[in-house]
Formats: structure tokens, C-alpha cells, sequence
């Protein structure tokens, strides 16, 4: 699975699957026993979830077309995620870790695969 690197304010970084096809999305972190601190599932296209058949409880931010926060919350094992407006894409994290962010302020997200490979040729290799 491709990892993408998410950045935004107040020192906020993790690194995420990026979960782009149905599968991907539908399974998501079901049946996961944990989520690893510092990682988290960047679901694209993406408008809704659930915690069905998952462990743990998440923390969800919706994310619009252009990643700005529209609503952060947490979600414990077996409910819906809410329905937010303009939501394209999701990103599930642990529960607590999205308490950094604030609705109204965009994320970054690059591939790393594509961040290397610009490393590289700045460095001439």
C-alpha cells in the first residue's frame, strides 16, 4: 500500500496508507488489533465510515477537495461516522491524536515515494 506523509499546523505529522480503491477502503482498519502510534488510513475518495468489526475507537477527520478540516471527532468500535457535507477524502487516526488539528486549516499530503525521489535530485544522486 502506498504511504503518503499528512502535515499540517502545531507540529502535526503522520504517515498514512493510502487506501484508493474499494477494497482498500472497504476492509480500512477492520479487524486491525491496533493502530500504531504515529501512523494512521487516508481513505480517498471517501465520504462516510464506520467501526464495524474494528477493536479500537478512532479519532476521524473529514477532509474537503482541497484537505481542509471540516470536522474532526471520535468514533468508538461499531458506529457510523457522521455525515459532513463536502467531504472527498478521510483520515483515521488513534483516538486522541487528531486533537491537534483545528477545523477551517488545510493538511499537506505528499507521497513519500515522490518526496524521495525529489530528495534525490536535489542532492545529485
Amino acid at each position: 500500500m502506498m504511504i503518503v506523509l499528512i502535515e499540517g499546523e502545531n507540529g502535526f505529522e503522520v504517515q498514512a496508507q493510502f487506501a484508493d480503491t474499494f477494497i482498500k477502503r472497504l476492509l480500512g482498519l477492520m479487524f486491525r488489533r491496533e493502530l500504531h502510534e504515529g501512523s494512521a488510513l487516508l481513505l480517498d475518495p471517501c465520504s462516510r465510515i464506520h467501526t464495524c468489526f474494528m477493536r479500537f475507537p478512532i479519532d476521524v477527520v473529514y477532509l474537503d477537495h482541497v484537505n481542509m478540516v471540516l470536522k474532526r471527532e471520535t468514533v468508538y468500535p461499531w458506529r457510523m461516522g457522521s455525515f459532513v457535507k463536502g467531504t472527498r477524502k478521510i483520515l483515521e487516526l488513534n483516538k486522541g491524536a487528531a486533537r491537534k488539528l483545528k477545523t477551517e486549516k488545510q493538511l499537506f499530503i505528499s507521497f513519500i515515494e515522490e518526496r524521495r525521489s525529489q530528495d534525490e535530485l536535489q542532492s545529485g544522486k
